[in-house]
């Protein structure tokens, strides 16, 4: 029953087999004998790989995976039609591109310009304290500090003010030997027991107090010897203190330092006296401009960049120490100089490229070398004229959707043979 069953069709799908082969086979036979008109010299593969137009069909490739290529046109593992590579598309480093597709992408050139490039630095710093106004406050002997005037770090103090005041029995003993020799007439003994005291940390002030009043001081007060703030504060009272204790430092605020790196490439553009201008992002919409103070000597061996450092008078404090700021130095200009857009430039690992586009629809990879950058500008020593229009939006090429690597896989298949064995550019290398 199942055998009867299931013997009904077959003589229907033996027409159907029969008749697909016949027609295979007499269209075949037309196609042979179409390419044998159309070339005499045999090729029949030649001609089925024409487009309407004529032109060789190398193969199909896939529009986002160029390692995906097939004899015959069918669709890509994503669904998308294969594309063809011609045969006439490739020379000199060319692919080919349909205008719809290069509209669609919104694809923009720019030419080739001569002009002159400002070799300006954009780059950020942080303010810190003038170190020429910095002092710090150490103890000649060891004491204790009997009264503490100031009480934490920030705090403001004047010139003249009293800061702490220190009982130190040595300081004590060496007063009292100054008195005795006074007393005694000795010339000699007398300059021997001031210039002890001065060693001690007494003031000239304080020692011809004491010579007048003839009045030892237990308690030594200790005066701020400028203007500023206390930056740090290691002391407490009643604390036990030593020559190597450091007691507080002072920082004056009226001048300030702004701090700057630039690249190690960047480090022969930069000079004492050159203009900056500087920018904090909590006063937006005010500019200081000043000009370069010192240049560091010395490459930092861990960030390969060149401390530049910038002087600003700071009468209203406004400045604070540790703050970021937005720096732009101007660095001179390069005149007459080829420059392109710096979008437009590819780099990788090996070179640097850009696509000239060629019109109709055509583009090519040009190996290039760069110079300075400035801004969105970028100068190109080598690899082009002036005039020639590249692709400023060349994200299409290096872009998933438009599959970069594809494009320039192709290039390099279908360059001269002495190219080929040359690194291709990895798309993901791109910047």
């Amino acid at each position: 029953m199942r055998m009867r069953a299931g013997t009904g069709p077959w003589p229907a799908r033996l027409l159907l087999v029969l008749a697909l082969t016949g027609l295979g086979g007499c269209g075949q036979d037309r196609e042979q004998a179409a390419g044998k008109d159309a070339s005499p010299g045999g090729g029949d593969d030649k001609a089925s790989r024409a487009d309407s137009g004529g032109r060789e069909i190398l193969y199909w490739v896939a529009p986002m995976d160029p390692d995906y290529r097939r004899d015959e046109p069918g669709k890509s593992p994503m669904g998308m039609d294969l594309v063809p590579v011609y045969a006439d598309e490739g020379g000199g480093g060319q692919v080919e591109i349909d205008p719809v597709v290069v509209q669609n992408l919104g694809v923009r050139t720019a030419e080739v310009e001569r002009d002159r490039l400002w070799r300006r630095i954009d780059t950020v710093g942080y303010v810190d304290y003038d170190e020429r106004f910095i002092s710090h406050i150490h103890l000649r002997t060891d004491g204790w500090i009997d009264r503490l005037n100031v009480k934490s770090d920030g705090e403001r103090v004047s010139q003249g003010q009293v800061l702490f005041e220190l009982y130190s029995r040595e300081l004590v003993n060496a007063q009292e030997e100054y008195l005795q020799a006074l007393n005694s007439g000795n010339s000699g003994l007398k300059l021997a027991s001031r210039e002890r005291l001065q060693a001690l940390g007494m003031t000239s002030a304080q020692i011809d107090t004491l010579a007048r009043t003839h009045k030892v001081e237990q308690r030594v007060p200790y005066h701020a010897r400028q203007d500023g703030i206390v930056d740090a504060l290691h002391i407490r009272e009643g604390m036990y203190v030593q020559p190597q204790t450091e007691v507080m430092t002072l920082a004056d605020l009226s001048s300030v330092w702004i701090r700057v790196d630039v690249f190690e490439r960047q480090a022969d553009w930069v000079e004492v006296g050159q203009p900056v201008e500087v920018r904090l992002p909590y006063l937006p919409g005010e500019v200081w401009e000043g000009e370069i103070e010192f240049v560091h000597p010395r490459i930092d061996p861990e960030t390969r960049t060149l401390e530049v450092r910038l002087r600003f008078d700071n009468p209203d404090e406004r400045l604070k120490p540790d703050m970021y700021a937005d720096v732009r130095i101007f660095a001179g200009p390069k005149e007459d100089i080829l420059i392109i857009p710096r979008e437009a430039l590819i780099r990788t690992g090996e070179n640097e490229r850009v696509i000239l586009a060629l019109g109709e629809g055509r583009f090519a990879a040009q190996e290039v070398v760069s110079g300075i950058e400035s801004g969105d500008w970028v100068e190109i020593m080598r690899g082009l004229e002036e005039g020639q229009r590249i692709v400023t939006s060349g994200q299409f090429l290096i872009d998933s959707e438009s599959s970069i690597k594809g494009a320039l896989n192709r290039l390099d298949a279908a360059g001269d043979p002495g190219q080929r064995d040359q690194p291709r550019m990895n798309a993901n290398e791109h910047e």
